[in-house]
């Protein structure tokens, strides 16, 4: 079970790496755009990206 959490870890770090890496002053901007947004705006997309994380993973664990 660690060693899947740690893969699944792992993984986040790659993804997470892509935008700063492919295209960083896109990135930099972006970050700085989101600095800016209220805190309850970034509550609410936390809240959605993790309902979306369950539900696919859901999903691709019947399949």
């Amino acid at each position: 079970m660690w060693v899947d959490l740690l893969r699944a870890l792992a993984l986040v770090c790659v993804i997470e790496g892509l935008m700063p890496f492919i295209a960083p002053e896109r990135w930099r901007e972006t970050v700085l755009r989101l600095a800016e947004v209220a805190p309850r705006q970034l509550r609410i997309f936390g809240a959605v990206m993790i309902a979306v994380g369950v539900v696919a993973l859901q999903f691709l664990h019947y399949v």
